[in-house]
């Protein structure tokens, strides 16, 4: 087990300057026009392919860090240069996270390389949980999957909505209710890959940030896949469903569902994600207080500015901190006694939305436009207290957590 630090080593200096260096040089000058633009930057992901960043190689190793602070480092970096694009890269990984996190290793390994291709055909996954009726309130899935034992398939019904990479992947990983009777913990995982029957993109999202990502939402009408494709086995599944029965009938030991368990992996690489941007409009802040002078002096000197850009640095500080403790805990096996993991994204997502806001105060009426990059970093940063479950939600996480007790 690797101790905790806060230091980086050497090799991990390295791949840092490294994505710092593709996010100033590639992902910053594009910002702006795939914002403009609403659509997926491909162009923009194939560089990323060819020098190695957006590959399975380059996610597995910071994923199986030792320290775990690989994917942190790497998302704070990304999302520095920018959000959307960032997620446009990175989103896949969401879908890998489910399969590593549910999947068998014959099923990692033949499915995570097609949800990326190669750097001459590249490819994206998308993961399918949220639903029109289902965002937190994952009980409430309607999305249902039915063996069909003479066939060895599962059929799939329903709508997925908020789907990054929703429609246009290569592989969908799909969340669905398989025993309507245990809630939440009636859910499974299934791969359901591109051109499959009954598999379409439904409404495509026109939204407030993160405009480089693709969102959308996807429809499944009688979707039939092997039995192969569900995430763990059948053998493992009804395990997994006996013992959730039992519990329901005696209050026994708890059992995650498929979509929680991808959630909790994935909750402190969110943080860095947020992390990145507050840093990132940090930074322009502080370099427009030094040089934007008012009543003969930088601005800067007055301490209304000056206390705001001290309170935006030590919050930034602070998130980060969160964000590697929990990926540190999260890689070396450690439970989240108190919900470590929604400490860090709940933490880190409020400190990008207000540290953006505050840089937007700073820039004045500059900082309005959309000739300075603080504004579209500011929309962006709403996302943070949204997607894989709300502030309100982590909250609501950590409360139980600390409590033992089932509030609601």
């Amino acid at each position: 087990m690797a101790e905790f630090t806060m230091e980086l080593n050497d090799e991990q200096k390295e791949v840092r300057d490294w994505l710092h260096g593709f996010a100033a040089d590639v992902i910053r000058p594009a910002a702006a026009e795939w914002d403009e633009r609403e659509e997926t930057p491909w162009p923009v992901i194939q560089e990323a392919a060819k020098v190695g960043i957006y590959s399975l190689d380059f996610y597995a190793q910071q994923y199986f860090d030792p320290t775990g602070l690989g994917i942190p480092m790497a998302m704070e970096e990304l999302f520095w240069g920018d959000a959307g694009i960032a997620l446009s890269i990175v989103g896949t990984g969401l879908a890998a996270v489910g399969v590593l996190a549910n999947g068998t290793e014959e099923q990692i390994g033949t499915w995570i390389p097609q949800m990326y291709g190669d750097q001459n055909d590249v490819k994206v996954a998308a993961f399918c949980s949220s639903e029109p009726d289902a965002g937190s309130d994952v009980a409430a899935m309607r999305t249902r999957a039915v063996y069909d034992e003479a066939k060895d398939e599962w059929v799939i019904n329903g709508t997925k909505t908020w789907a990054t990479n929703g429609g246009i992947a290569n592989v969908h990983v799909v969340v669905a209710v398989v025993d309507p009777e245990l809630g939440s913990k009636g859910h499974a995982s299934f791969i359901v890959p591109a051109g499959t029957p009954g598999l379409a993109q439904g409404q495509k999202f026109k939204k407030h940030g993160i405009r480089a990502s693709h969102t959308a939402e996807v429809i499944l009408d009688g979707v039939r896949v092997p039995g192969s494709c569900l995430l763990g086995g059948k053998e493992k599944l009804d395990e997994r469903l006996a013992r959730a029965r039992e519990r329901a009938r005696t209050g026994g030991e708890r059992v995650k569902n498929a979509a929680m368990a991808t959630f909790e992996a994935s909750r402190p690489a969110v943080g860095a994600m947020a992390v990145g941007t507050a840093r990132a409009a940090y930074e322009v802040a502080l370099d427009y207080a030094k040089t934007r002078e008012q009543f003969g002096r930088p601005i800067i000197d007055n301490q209304g500015v000056a206390f705001q850009l001290a309170d935006m640095r030590t919050s930034i500080d602070a998130a980060r901190l969160l964000v590697w403790r929990a990926s540190w805990m999260a890689v070396n096996g450690k439970p989240f006694t108190a919900a470590e993991g929604s400490m860090s994204k709940l933490f880190a997502s409020e400190t990008a939305k207000k540290v953006t806001a505050q840089a937007i105060q700073i820039l004045g009426g500059n900082g309005y436009t959309r000739e300075y990059p603080v504004e579209r970093m500011h929309r962006d940063a709403a996302i943070y207290t949204i997607f894989e479950g709300t502030s309100e939600v982590q909250r609501l996480v950590i409360a139980r957590t600390l409590s033992g007790m089932p509030i609601r």
